[in-house]
């Protein structure tokens, strides 16, 4: 009997799966009891998520130098960046299709009866104001950094993935004078992953605080007010899950999605607390390292997914600015959900770029569009901003979901999969193995290794 099979079960309590989940039930309790108070726990999920937040860079950059310099092939990373640009855009191009079917099929908001002219929009005018789309060349240039250090203390994940890609090129070039330096990244990394194990072991004090903030602000009446929107919201991503992702994942990467679902289950629920996927991007490398893709392929797609395949967000789009114009009774002709579809193409890929997410991308759009008056923009824009919080934890779900199989995808596109490691592990016939990523050499020396054998 193997060591594995003999080894002592984990008591219950001490499971990360328990711990988050048995959070979220107690911050929902708290919220729903002591609103006041349990709006106070916010620091606690924003404490949290900065925890996580600060070790995003420095792990981007030292996965990738390693990842690329190991391989010693610069033109790969071009080749597997066009691929994973050419999937991203195929794939949030059907969410926002679908998404807009959706809302057209079933028509949310259209029998809202709303009183424009005394709707309060107080609590969204400000942001609103502030909101503005970059122009596509402001975004490109925006990924240039003015400073090497300011990429990193600002955590902007392009700009790190930029500077990373240029260093490991140098690297690469210097031949064996860059092996030293590269032995040194390889090392500080391990450190990295071992502070990110302790910052995760906070996790359900960060769900807690989180969805007790959730709960306390915003209260559970807002869901029923708007609740025809949210179900169809997460209708339309479960659906978009099992009727896209699920049979790309089956039939190309001959992989179950609901075992992948299982295997990353953790991590969904840290994201299901937080709101936010960025709180396990750390985690995810490893998880889809450890599931057998290339160090490398992960380094560049999980990171740049973040940025440019959001599956989840790009649903969210084309029903929220459709809803709008059903709840305010401002009809859209044909032409105008075409265009609006096509401008979505673009600042959907902004996301990443603008201060407060979504929600702000699918304002600044509406706005500049001006398909909508500005009146009835600013109280649809205010009913969505109600429950923005329930549906920013569906996006976020969804995103993380596609960036995991986005990345199974590119790793066997470029035979970078160890498929029969994959099967294995997602089928629970073998234990994934976490530490991949901190190991020299990575995932390739083990796969040699157990060739050899």
């Amino acid at each position: 009997m193997t060591p594995a099979k003999t080894a002592k079960k984990k008591p219950l309590y001490k499971d990360l799966f328990f711990q988050v989940i048995t959070a979220i039930v107690l911050g929902i309790g708290f919220g729903y009891v002591a609103p006041e108070q349990a709006t106070a726990m916010k620091p606690l999920g924003d404490g949290f998520i900065n925890l996580i937040k600060m070790m995003i860079a420095p792990i981007i950059f030292c996965t990738m130098v390693t990842g690329i310099a190991g391989m010693g092939n610069v033109k790969q990373v071009g080749r597997v960046g066009a691929k994973a640009i050419l999937y991203f855009e195929i794939i949030t191009t059907i969410a926002l299709l679908m998404g807009l079917g959706a809302v057209e099929l079933f028509k949310p908001g259209s029998d809202m009866a709303i009183n424009i002219a005394a709707y309060d929009t107080s609590a969204i005018a400000g942001k609103v104001e502030a909101t503005h789309m970059p122009s596509t060349v402001d975004f490109i240039m925006h990924i240039i950094p003015n400073t090497i250090v300011g990429a990193f203390s600002e955590g902007e994940i392009l700009q790190v993935l930029l500077i990373s890609i240029l260093f490991a090129a140098g690297l690469t070039a210097l031949g064996e004078k860059g092996r030293d330096v590269i032995a040194i990244i390889e090392s500080f990394s391990h450190v990295l992953f071992k502070m990110v194990d302790i910052i995760t072991k906070l996790a359900p004090i960060g769900a807690f605080g989180a969805m007790a903030y959730t709960v306390g602000k915003f209260g559970v009446g807002s869901l029923t007010e708007l609740g025809e929107l949210i179900l169809l919201f997460y209708a339309t991503g479960i659906l978009f899950i099992a009727c896209i992702l699920g049979p790309i994942m089956r039939f190309y990467c001959k992989l179950s999605v609901l075992q992948f679902l299982k295997y990353i289950k953790e991590e969904l629920l840290i994201v299901l607390g937080t709101s936010s996927s960025e709180s396990v991007l750390p985690r995810m490398m490893e998880r889809m390292t450890a599931l057998g893709c290339s160090k490398s392929v992960v380094g560049l797609v999980v990171p740049a997914g973040y940025s440019f395949n959001l599956d989840g967000s790009s649903l969210y789009f084309t029903m929220a600015a459709v809803f709008i114009a059903y709840a305010t009774q401002t009809p859209l002709t044909f032409a105008q959900e075409i265009t609006l579809l096509g401008v979505l193409l673009i600042t959907s890929k902004g996301a990443a770029g603008v201060t407060g997410s979504a929600f702000l991308v699918l304002a600044a759009t509406l706005a500049s569009m001006k398909i909508i008056p500005d009146q009835n923009l600013q109280v649809g824009l205010a009913l969505i901003f109600a429950v923005d919080r329930f549906m920013s934890t569906g996006r976020a779900m969804i995103n993380l979901i596609g960036n995991g199989i986005a990345t199974l995808v590119i790793a066997k596109w470029e035979k970078e999969l160890d498929y029969k490691l994959a099967s294995d592990v997602l089928a629970g016939r073998r234990q994934a193995d976490m530490t991949l990523l901190e190991k020299d050499g990575g995932l390739q020396k083990m796969i040699a290794k157990e060739k050899s054998a």
